[in-house]
């Protein structure tokens, strides 16, 4: 997860770095190289959004399993003090 950011942060880094260049005019491999960290920054959110995705489809499995244990716990406990002799 850290990766991501981490790229994200040198991508804008490199950004402003272009934008604040001395020339007034851009020239075609500035433009070009801005356009392919716009690119990077998209596809490194896209891929954020999609692994934040999966961590909560996790959690949320793990919390279903977690109450379900428990209600099985739960279950198994009554049936053993309806087996106990009186």
């Amino acid at each position: 997860m850290k990766k991501p950011i981490a790229l994200t942060l040198v991508a804008c880094a490199m950004m402003a770095m272009v934008l604040t260049s001395c020339s007034s005019k851009p020239s075609d491999q500035e433009i070009k190289q801005l356009n392919d960290l716009k690119a990077e920054i998209t596809s490194l959110q896209n891929q954020i959004s999609s692994e934040q995705s999966q961590k909560a489809a996790l959690q949320k499995s793990i919390a279903d399993k977690d109450a379900q244990i428990a209600q099985l716990t739960k279950d198994k406990n009554s049936v053993q003090q309806r087996q106990k002799p009186q």
